[in-house]
């Protein structure tokens, strides 16, 4: 537990440090914000906030994680995770800012990306760590023979656009990570998994880190660079631990933005009427008159509740 303490305070002083860096060359190279016309009113200030600053904590997490968890298979591959879904988001960000493009990559490239990815870390899983092709589910297991591969690329896919979902205000993406990375390092202590007990903490360090910085209000936003990174992070904790279906309720805030904007689409489709002012979720909150701090800090304390309860059904049933 002393090295997973020590990355994360390493990961967060090293995202603190980088943030005086990086942010004043993306201001230099113009990489700013582009705010959405149908996105709530008060956003449009934002616009021309600085992007793509999820390489603070992607430099941050990579140099703690390699440096306390090189000799760890679990960790490197959880690395890679991070590290491959943060690229393809950073080519969609400087597309997107960097060649003016606004849609960025094309849906079917990005997706493609993300399958392939999911696909060959699930494999890679199976094959060098020896985690099986079982799941668990509440004191029960299933094992999924040569369909978990492509169960464990649904969880990555699932998670990287999730958390993308949710990062639509300041700072809730990267502090409901915190928490949610905070479960799953106890998580890992408990299964005497060492390496994945670093890497947790420094994605939980890294993204205290970054919070310095993209607060309310933000001086720099993560971008899909840092959302996609997040989510695969994520998703890859869970395949690692065999918690792919207690996600569901450590990463609870994630699978709610998800919902509220699948439920929005089918309910207006099929009604012409919509159930939320706006989604994702965090949206509806702001348009309902709440403030963009109120609805960050609501978020965040669900999240470190969802986190605790995630951690207790894994003491108890798991």
């Amino acid at each position: 537990m002393k090295t997973a303490l020590l990355a994360l305070v390493g990961a967060a002083g090293i995202s603190v440090l980088l943030g005086p860096l990086f942010i004043p060359l993306l201001r230099r190279l113009k990489f700013g914000q582009m705010v959405r016309d149908d996105g709530p009113r008060s956003h449009l200030q934002k616009a021309g906030t600085p992007t793509m600053g999820g390489v603070i904590f992607l430099t941050s997490i990579t140099i703690m994680t390699y440096y306390y968890g090189r000799g760890s298979t679990e960790a490197i591959l959880a690395l890679v995770a991070l590290v491959g879904y943060g690229l393809i988001g950073f080519a969609d960000d400087f597309i997107k800012v960097a060649l003016h493009r606004s849609l960025g990559l094309k849906a079917r490239h990005k997706l493609s990306g993300e399958i392939a990815l999911g696909l060959t870390l699930s494999i890679l899983v199976i094959s060098l760590t020896g985690r099986g092709t079982e799941v668990s589910f509440f004191g029960y297991s299933l094992d999924l023979g040569w369909f978990y591969p492509f169960f464990g690329l649904i969880v990555l896919v699932a998670t990287t656009n999730t958390v993308n979902l949710t990062d639509g205000l300041d700072g809730l993406a990267a502090g409901t990570m915190f928490f949610a990375s905070l479960a799953y390092l106890f998580i890992a202590w408990l299964l005497s998994a060492g390496g994945l007990m670093v890497y947790a903490a420094a994605v939980a360090g890294g993204c205290l880190g970054f919070l310095a910085y993209n607060r309310y209000p933000a001086g720099v936003f993560m971008g899909d660079t840092g959302s996609l990174a997040l989510g695969g992070a994520l998703g890859i904790m869970a395949i690692l631990t065999k918690t792919e279906f207690l996600l569901f309720i450590i990463g609870g805030i994630f699978v709610v933005e998800a919902l509220s904007v699948i439920l929005q689409v089918i309910f207006f489709r099929t009604t012409g009427k919509r159930i939320l002012r706006m989604s994702p979720l965090h949206h509806h909150f702001e348009l309902s008159g709440w403030h963009e701090t109120k609805v960050v800090k609501v978020f965040w304390f669900t999240a470190l509740c969802l986190a605790v309860l995630g951690l207790a059904i894994f003491l108890t049933v798991w």
